[in-house]
């Protein structure tokens, strides 16, 4: 058996990036000012079917400023699912609001709408401060469940924002949102273009809005909040936030690609779960009727009781066979900046949290490298090393 480490998430770089580089290096059009960019914005909200996507760069960045966009500011409340990336709470920090988190849901593992809905009807009927932001967050490439959720901001005037750095391509199947997808129905939606994601531009953001004005104040923001003319006026703070033409180029390159990508990454997904079904204590992922997930990074539960191995004991047997695997995200009421923020609950992400495992799941990981993967999985719950 080949001792190759098989990698968690790489990207492929298969089609139009050279070339699109070279292009960059021959116009000499390397910074934030070139047509890669526009290019690749016209392309993503055409794709993803907004309106406006306005380039940035991090999806760190494109959260940060929708936050900045929807007012939020000292005093005011975002609801935060408590089972994501710590970079979809940070930028609520940035603007030195108060995140409140929210526990999870153990079919998609995204924020509990029931928790949260509650939360909201709670504090209007108790005249209550509402929060500025409910944050969605669609983890791990699974779309989170929105409907009554949506219906419930809507109704108390709450504005959504819609953190997809990990699930691009993800959409609905069935319900009102038929066919849309993730980062377009709230007000503001969020994705990333970090080394590991479904594309990459080795690095970089996106935001979407069908919102002209929110665009345009996102563009504004972004680049300093400059206005135009010779002279370097600026009307309000902004921001160094844009992303140059070479990851644009890149980026589109990717792009290019998606439909491709998405179809290996659902075809990595489904031979998981048809060979991890049976095999005592896994959990596969989720993989709701409704939804159709992207399957970013494919990650299964670990029940140690009746697997006969935890988490970490198990992710370190697979290490040792040279294969990359790692914990889902810590729940964020855990880490340091947070544990003092109020929150809804809380046990189940810590659930989710211990037993979670992510395995390789790179679009070009070959049949025979997630056979190993498979190989390794099956020998190490059933005690052989």
């Amino acid at each position: 058996m080949s001792d190759e480490r098989v990698p968690l998430c790489e990207p492929l770089l298969a089609g139009n990036e050279q070339r699109y580089l070279e292009e960059c290096v021959r116009t000499n059009y390397v910074s934030s000012v070139g047509p890669f960019v526009e290019r690749f914005e016209e392309a993503f909200a055409r794709y993803v079917g907004a309106r406006f996507a306005v380039a940035c760069a991090s999806g760190t960045a494109a959260i940060h400023v929708a936050m900045r966009l929807c007012g939020v500011g000292p005093h005011d409340d975002v609801l935060v699912p408590t089972l994501t990336f710590v970079a979809s709470a940070n930028p609520v920090a940035y603007q030195h609001a108060r995140t409140v988190l929210v526990d999870a849901e153990p079919q998609t593992w995204n924020m509990d709408p029931a928790l949260a809905a509650a939360e909201l009807e709670r504090r209007a009927a108790q005249g209550e401060p509402l929060p500025r932001v409910v944050e969605l967050v669609h983890l791990l490439g699974h779309p989170a469940p929105v409907e009554a959720l949506l219906s419930t901001c809507e109704r108390l005037g709450i504005a959504v924002v819609e953190d997809a750095s990990e699930s691009l391509g993800a959409r609905y199947r069935t319900g009102p949102y038929a066919g849309r997808h993730v980062g377009t129905l709230g007000r503001l939606g969020c994705f990333s273009f970090n080394g590991n994601k479904v594309i990459t531009a080795g690095g970089g953001g996106m935001i979407t809005t069908d919102d002209p004005e929110l665009a345009r104040r996102a563009r504004h923001l972004t680049t300093q909040a400059r206005l135009p003319g010779a002279e370097y006026r600026h009307d309000e703070v902004g921001y160094n936030y844009r992303l140059t033409n070479v990851a644009a180029a890149i980026g589109l390159a990717q792009l290019e690609q998606l439909e491709r990508f998405l179809q290996r990454k659902r075809a990595i997904a489904a031979t998981y779960r048809e060979a991890l079904a049976a095999l005592p204590g896994i959990t596969t992922a989720p993989d709701e009727p409704w939804a159709e997930s992207s399957f970013w990074l494919y990650s299964v539960g670990v029940d140690a009781e009746m697997c006969g191995v935890d988490r970490t004991t198990l992710r370190e047997r697979l290490l040792a066979r040279g294969i990359d695997t790692r914990p889902i995200w810590s729940p964020l009421h855990t880490l340091a900046p947070y544990q003092e923020s109020p929150r809804l609950g809380g046990a189940v992400a810590e659930r989710l949290f211990a037993q979670g495992l992510s395995l390789p799941s790179s679009v070009g990981l070959s049949a025979a490298q997630q056979a190993r993967v498979i190989a390794a999985l099956q020998d190490a719950c059933r005690g052989r090393s």
